[in-house]
């Protein structure tokens, strides 16, 4: 089990069978489906997010990596199987989840009517956290993340990429054990994108675990501790990059790559390469 105490993750360890000690995951999903009608979004998946680890969630466009997301922070109820985050169910405990979770959505969720300043104050209002600390922790990322200077301006104002670090401070504001982050690096530039990832990796290093998705590939492979590629709403491999290699056969492959084949899209992409070749170079054959 997890707990907070003065902004400090503390992992209950237990003692196994073999009498050896065991540390429980932070986000267990066991055999889970979800059915919107007919569209089954997530057919029997199951995967476990460790403390200190980063969790890469890797597929293709609509393989239902924001359904797996949202089933965590109890936005979408699964039609089978479990679900645990910090030992707690997302939809029988929903306070208690989302206490223990940062979240950042796809499409950033903030109020564009107020100011950066007024929603971070709506923010440790709801979740009632201290305010000094609150203060402390907004006021070191907004000196980070270079928003200071926008804290005043209504949120509808700002560019994208400031929005998402609206987004990504507020879901730091609390320090949570979990950190769920769909896209994280959307619109934000390449300094802000490395802040980022030091925050993730700090994260995990204090003993949180950190669940993301991306199509960003080169990001997870140098971040991701684990990966987890689904497709058609399976889990189709889960491991380290080079664990993933070994089930490919792929020695020294880049993570692009193993992609393509684990989830079937490498003779496509071939295809589809053939077609462009052919569009724009058709007269130089002749």
């Amino acid at each position: 089990m997890v707990e907070i105490r003065d902004g400090i993750i503390y992992i209950k360890l237990g003692v196994g069978l073999s009498g050896e000690l065991a540390v429980e995951p932070l986000v267990e999903v066991s055999g889970v489906s979800v059915r919107f009608g007919s569209f089954l979004a997530l057919d029997n998946l199951s995967l476990r997010v460790m403390p200190g680890e980063v969790f890469g969630l890797l597929g293709p466009n609509g393989a239902g990596k924001t359904t797996t997301i949202k089933v965590l922070m109890g936005l979408v109820a699964a039609s089978f199987g479990n679900v645990k985050v910090c030992g707690f169910n997302p939809l029988l405990e929903p306070v208690a989840v989302k206490s223990r979770i940062g979240y950042v959505a796809e499409n950033s969720i903030v109020y564009e009517s107020l100011s950066p300043r007024d929603f971070f104050e709506f923010v440790v209002s709801m979740r009632n956290i201290d305010s000094v600390s609150a203060n402390r922790v907004v006021s070191r990322l907004a000196d980070v993340f270079d928003l200071a200077q926008y804290f005043d301006s209504p949120i509808a104002t700002l560019s994208m990429g400031l929005k998402q670090k609206v987004a990504l401070i507020a879901a730091f504001i609390h320090q949570p054990p979990v950190l769920l982050l769909d896209e994280p690096l959307n619109g934000l530039d390449a300094k802000s994108s490395r802040v980022v990832k030091d925050l993730m990796s700090l994260h995990v290093q204090r003993g949180g675990a950190v669940l993301f998705s991306t199509h960003i590939m080169e990001i997870a492979e140098q971040l991701c501790t684990r990966i987890g590629i689904i497709d058609h709403g399976k889990v189709v491999a889960v491991g380290t990059l080079d664990q993933l290699r070994s089930k490919t056969d792929g020695k020294g492959s880049s993570l692009e790559d193993l992609f393509l084949k684990l989830t079937n899209e490498e003779s496509a992409v071939a295809e589809r390469s053939r077609m462009l070749r052919e569009a724009f170079f058709s007269n130089e054959t002749h």
